[in-house]
């Protein structure tokens, strides 16, 4: 059974950036990276009013789906943070190099901050399950759309996404996000709630 609550519990929070990480520091690796200093921003900045997690009945963590709106996002942070991390040369250029991918949210709209399933958990609908709870979010705070932005190779990402009812609105290719992130595409989806 996969228990789904808003928040990431304490003792949760090294497992939540490590899903974190593994789910995204193939794009972020350059940016974020050694790994020991992106884990350590990634806890720093993790923001537990903007999570929803999945745990199995033993209360080891399967997933979390991070969320933005006006007023923050899951993993965020601000240069401050950065400097803390790696130091204020670090913090600048990481800070310039992530400000390719910072998007403004349409009013009404709610953004996918990162899904991230742990890999023993992943094809038992776990993803599903975050979606759908963070639509349920999304619809009682007054929300009308879930935003998310899918790296356009991820065909397994993509395939969940068409399935839950999400839609391609716009297509993006950019060569600096090749040349910094690793990746050349990516489409953003929304689902009307």
């Amino acid at each position: 059974m996969v228990l789904i609550r808003h928040g990431v519990a304490t003792a949760q929070r090294a497992q939540a950036a490590r899903l974190y990480w593994q789910a995204f520091g193939g794009k972020l690796g350059t940016v974020m990276g050694p790994e020991p200093k992106a884990m350590a921003f990634i806890e720093r900045v993790m923001a537990p009013d903007h999570v929803i997690s999945a745990s199995d009945e033993a209360g080891a963590l399967l997933g979390v789906i991070g969320y933005r709106t006006a007023r923050g996002s899951f993993v965020g942070g601000r240069m401050s943070d950065l400097v803390a991390v790696y130091g204020r040369f670090g913090a600048w250029w990481r800070g310039h190099a992530l400000g390719v991918l910072a998007e403004d949210l349409e009013p009404g709209t709610i953004s996918v901050d990162g899904l991230a399933v742990a890999e023993a958990a992943r094809g038992a609908g776990v993803g599903a399950a975050l979606v759908e709870a963070l639509s349920r979010e999304a619809t009682m705070r007054g929300f009308a759309r879930l935003r998310l932005d899918v790296i356009g190779e991820n065909l397994r990402a993509r395939a969940l996404y068409d399935r839950l009812g999400f839609e391609v609105t716009a297509r993006c290719e950019s060569r600096l996000k090749a040349l910094i992130f690793g990746y050349r595409s990516s489409l953003t989806m929304v689902r009307h709630l």
